[in-house]
């Protein structure tokens, strides 16, 4: 186990130093690029304390509760996924940035594709639910 702290801590720092360098890179071709990076960044905070946590803790007051106990698990992790995912897909699935003379800008079929993710994610949810209520049923849980 510290192994894996250790691995995942090094892995952070080097992340956050590559991140560090290529906004120095950037900042050294504008300010305003820097500023833009700020906003953007600032921005995904607020979406995540506005709009995804609020969200994620009413689904999970309302929602939750009214699940057999060996489901909750796996579809409040299921909901966590997909809703992050959806939020961060809107731009791509909505082609916001696409421009006519870059043909080969945002030219896939993003809402397709997302149907699938969300497919996946409930495939998986169910089935790790499944999983999990052969288990509790097997050791005498609810």
């Amino acid at each position: 186990m510290r192994v894996a702290r250790g691995l995942l801590g090094t892995a952070g720092v080097v992340m956050v130093l590559v991140g560090a360098y290529h906004l120095y890179d950037i900042s050294t071709r504008g300010a305003s690029r820097v500023v833009s990076i700020a906003v953007w960044t600032a921005g995904g905070v607020l979406l995540h304390d506005v709009v995804i946590a609020p969200l994620v803790v009413l689904v999970g007051a309302l929602l939750v509760p009214r699940l057999p106990s060996w489901s909750r698990a796996p579809v409040t992790a299921g909901l966590v996924v997909l809703l992050s995912v959806t939020l961060l897909a809107i731009p791509v699935i909505g082609r916001f940035g696409a421009r006519p003379d870059v043909p080969s800008l945002l030219d896939r079929p993003y809402g397709l594709l997302w149907l699938g993710f969300a497919l996946l994610v409930t495939v998986t949810v169910a089935v790790a639910s499944l999983l999990r209520r052969r288990t509790t049923t097997r050791h005498g849980g609810s």
